[in-house]
């Protein structure tokens, strides 16, 4: 099992402080997966266990492998930033008191930028068949803030992918490399929009076709 160097881990936590995030996820699976499967950042389960993707998400992006034929030990999982991004918020008990908790929250543009080199590291290093982004912040950290997994999702890109050329950018370049990708919905999307699920299965079969059209 691949895991990113301590230096790479620790260049990502020193370029993260200060921003409201805890913890620090290593990204999980083979050197020469089937598949890289990128996300967004960790949540609250993610956090606890060290492990990427355990939650209820976790449980149906397994079912989702599951029915290509694989498991969580043939894909490589990571996400865009490594870090739980949280917001402040009041939680009601069941006898009427409040109180403060950590919600999850999506990303900022800065935290992305932040933990870039972690994720260029991945890249140039894990060499997987097929990339696939799971939701709109894996999407546009590789290929740009336009681009909607409502209109890319199912489809197999041959593109260059933005990175970090100097640690000190605030702007992301483009490779000289392409890479192959497909784009998906992000397995949790499925809870607040039921209507995702036939996409998100048949984006699943394509992906299991790409494959098997691949080895």
């Amino acid at each position: 099992m691949f895991r990113i160097p301590e230096s790479i881990a620790q260049l990502g936590k020193d370029r993260i402080e200060g921003f409201p995030v805890e913890g620090f996820i290593y990204g999980e699976g083979p050197i020469d997966p089937e598949l890289m499967l990128i996300g967004e950042a960790p949540g609250e389960f993610e956090l606890v266990d060290g492990i990427p993707f355990i939650g209820r998400a976790g449980k149906e992006l397994m079912k989702s492998l599951a029915t290509i034929g694989l498991s969580r030990e043939d894909v490589y999982i990571t996400s865009a930033v490594r870090s739980r991004p949280y917001r402040w918020g009041t939680k009601r008990n069941r006898d009427g008191t409040l109180t403060e908790r950590k919600y999850n929250r999506p990303p900022t543009q800065k935290e992305i930028l932040a933990h870039a080199p972690v994720l260029d590291y991945e890249l140039l290093t894990v060499k997987p068949k097929l990339i696939v982004t799971l939701g709109n912040v894996g999407l546009q950290r590789l290929l740009g803030r336009e681009s909607k997994v409502t209109e890319l999702h199912g489809q197999l890109l041959e593109r260059p992918v933005q990175y970090l050329k100097e640690l000190d950018d605030t702007k992301f370049s483009w490779t000289n490399e392409t890479f192959t990708i497909v784009p998906t919905f992000h397995p949790a999307s499925i809870f607040y929009r039921p209507s995702h699920r036939p996409s998100l299965d048949a984006d699943w079969l394509e992906i299991g076709r790409l494959l098997n059209n691949n080895s």
